[in-house]
């Protein structure tokens, strides 16, 4: 028993032909080590707690996706639990996980807000994803929604659009506000003015039809629109098409999140910027396996995004 469990484990006291037929036994009958046990020993499961509070949510799949992608690489297994918004259910899955033994925990945000700090009730590390915790000394990994702005605001800008307007969400969301500051932001390093008030209301394509004929009948001359996310977009250019403007000849749309169903299928398809959700659902993975070695951290780090350019931008005409 001891050979084999050498063999298995790599240990170097084994010589290479007596390892090479431990594994090939092993395979034979299809041997799998006992994790519990060894995790007994190492003082470690390589089980992670994933908790969230929409896994329904478009966005928690895809950070969940790029987590358990990460842990897979790292022959680590995952366990997840969804709160559902839900304080004592959420309570419940982290009892149920420390009993589980589960070496750290990832806690999933569903809207990149400001959250409640769990920590104080988990003995092992814990990392943030898509949610910044209460508590400053906590690791939390948000997307960087000023920094995407900024990207779609220098596209227009580089394009030659000079008369851009802002159509989004709610002002409560801090999303819908850090784009707009990022928008804001680059006008200002440019000379340029927006083209009115930013417009906040719904994350819809209602909002955005209706959004958009608002804008439009203030600011006539606006030659482009960043929009706080892909449905309001999709919204807007559905108006624009109604009242006879060219896109992007007239009026060139940008967007946000790169939600396909809205991004690919849009007429013409749109410009917009994903938020690389699951590189950030990666990325909370690899602090929490820094954190068990022993070289945690703690603060905010935020995710940049990328700019994914297709139709619905594109260089401005030659105005006399």
């Amino acid at each position: 028993m001891a050979t084999a469990s050498k063999a298995i484990n790599g240990r170097p006291e084994v010589a290479s032909a007596t390892r090479e037929r431990v594994l090939r036994a092993a395979a034979e009958l299809s041997f799998q080590p006992n994790v519990l046990a060894s995790g007994l020993i190492s003082g470690r499961t390589r089980t992670v707690g994933l908790l969230t509070d929409e896994l329904g949510g478009r966005f928690a799949m895809s950070i969940l996706l790029g987590a358990e992608n990460a842990l897979g690489n790292g022959q680590m297994s995952v366990l997840l639990c969804d709160a559902r918004g839900d304080a004592i259910r959420r309570q419940h899955y982290i009892r149920t996980l420390l009993a589980r033994q589960v070496d750290g925990f990832i806690v999933v945000g569903d809207s990149n807000e400001v959250s409640p700090s769990v920590t104080q009730h988990i003995p092992v590390p814990v990392v943030y994803a898509y949610a910044q915790s209460t508590d400053p000394d906590d690791l939390s990994i948000v997307a960087d929604d000023e920094g995407g702005a900024r990207l779609a605001a220098e596209h227009l800008v580089s394009h030659g659009r000079r008369r851009i307007g802002h159509i989004t969400g709610p002002d409560s969301y801090r999303a819908a506000r850090d784009r707009a500051a990022g928008l804001r932001a680059v006008l200002t390093e440019a000379g340029l003015v927006p083209a009115g008030d930013p417009l906040f209301g719904e994350w819809s394509q209602r909002w955005g039809r209706h959004a958009a004929r608002l804008l439009l009948a203030a600011r006539p001359d606006v030659d482009a629109i960043f929009c706080g996310n892909d449905q309001v977009a999709a919204g807007v250019a559905d108006t624009l098409r109604d009242l006879g403007r060219q896109i992007p000849d007239d009026v060139a749309i940008v967007g946000y999140d790169n939600w396909e169903l809205f991004a690919e299928e849009c007429r013409p398809p749109l410009t917009t910027v994903d938020l690389n959700l699951e590189q950030l659902g990666a990325t909370a993975v690899q602090h929490l396996i820094a954190a068990l070695d022993g070289n945690a951290t703690g603060g905010v780090i935020r995710q940049q995004g990328r700019l994914v350019v297709r139709e619905s931008t594109g260089p401005a005409l030659t105005r006399h």
